[in-house]
């Protein structure tokens, strides 16, 4: 049976957007796996995420309600541009747990120190030769910490204000003293009530519960310069994991994935691509045609006379745009020699003359009665 999105976010099928962005937030604390030790907890985790995917896009969101299926999915049209949790977490659905593990307070293993400043997240972009070329927009999709709507960032409520932890008076840490036979023993370590940050809100938002930050979805425009090449990054200032009570955000860091491409191959700023020439235009020369890497682009190759197969053709300035820059790399072109499979009785005459003309031996022409007895043997 199809998934009933709105029942995993626990909503209304006439829920507004608002409803809908709260009731993922809610059920991410719920059910992340750092915080949920249920068996289930990473699964429903992931089809928590599928459905805000679906339900918060416009788009997809009347495509489920009328289809009923999930947009992307087999059997359902394609949706719009994303970016898997792979890309955004470095790989493996257990990276997830850095995202979240400040908001969570740490993962499974204790309780770490609160980092007040965001840090930055890394996606994956993929992106066709075409786009490298003329440079493209994309739009990225991916979850973070994202400052509260309602606190603005600051994680206070109305009225409330920061003071010193209640528990270690502003110091960050406690001191515990053990009575042993040798002797009283003190241990110092770091606060649990305010991680160690020495102070803590008196009156906390209840939609952040006093972080500054909640789990969200965001969408950002990429601006990916022509000539840029594989594994190159691009930083995207401020949209990475927020900050605490509006410390400073980390950044977006975009790595460029390069799809290989059917017809040309890339070496630096240069292209090789590969044209098929007949023996005749091999042996007499001739100029050819074949595409170019932008839309509509035209490349003029000159194939020289005697043209071996395999020979590269280089044409300078086709090749791809240098990053920064005006200029272009090449184009090499690897000719490929084709023989006909077969000739007519005119075309072999004049094939036999220009072999007679080179002083060449060749084949006599089969009679149609040894033709026959060839079929049988």
């Amino acid at each position: 049976m199809a998934k009933d999105l709105y029942a995993i976010l626990g909503v209304s099928k006439d829920a507004t957007d608002a409803e809908i962005k709260k009731a993922f937030r809610r059920k991410a604390r719920e059910l992340h796996p750092d915080v949920n030790k249920a068996p289930d907890a990473e699964d429903r985790f992931k089809e928590l995420n599928e459905a805000y995917d679906v339900l918060s896009d416009a788009n997809k969101r009347a495509q489920y309600d009328r289809f009923g299926t999930i947009p992307g999915a087999a059997g359902g049209p394609t949706g719009g541009y994303n970016v898997d949790f792979e890309d955004i977490f470095g790989g493996g659905f257990g990276g997830m747990g850095d995202i979240f593990s400040s908001f969570f307070g740490g993962a499974a293993g204790g309780r770490a120190t609160v980092r007040k400043e965001g840090r930055d997240m890394g996606v994956g972009l993929r992106l066709t030769l075409e786009e490298v070329a003329a440079g493209a927009k994309k739009e990225i999709v991916y979850d973070r910490l994202a400052p509260c709507e309602v606190c603005n960032g600051s994680g206070k409520a109305e009225g409330g204000k920061e003071i010193d932890c209640p528990d270690c008076h502003g110091r960050g840490r406690v001191v515990t003293v053990q009575h042993t036979f040798l002797g009283d023993m003190q241990t110092a370590s770091m606060c649990s009530t305010c991680g160690g940050t020495g102070k803590v809100i008196d009156k906390p938002c209840e939609e952040c519960e006093g972080q500054g930050r909640i789990p969200d979805r965001q969408h950002v425009t990429v601006e990916v310069p022509a000539g840029i090449r594989e594994g190159q990054q691009l930083r995207v200032t401020g949209f990475g994991e927020a900050g605490m009570h509006g410390a400073r955000p980390g950044d977006l860091i975009v790595t460029c994935r390069i799809q290989p491409h059917e017809f040309f191959e890339r070496e630096g700023d240069n292209l090789h691509a590969r044209a098929n020439v007949s023996f005749i235009q091999a042996t007499l020369g001739a100029e050819i045609e074949i595409d170019g890497i932008f839309h509509d682009e035209k490349v003029m190759v000159r194939v020289p006379e005697g043209c071996q197969n395999e020979q590269v053709i280089r044409v300078k300035g086709m090749g791809m745009p240098r990053l920064k820059s005006t200029e272009r790399g090449d184009m090499y072109v690897h000719i490929t020699v084709l023989i006909p499979k077969k000739v007519t009785k005119k075309q072999r005459e004049l094939l036999e003359k220009v072999a007679e003309e080179f002083g060449e031996d060749v084949a006599a022409p089969r009679s149609p009665l040894q033709k026959l007895r060839d079929a049988f043997n």
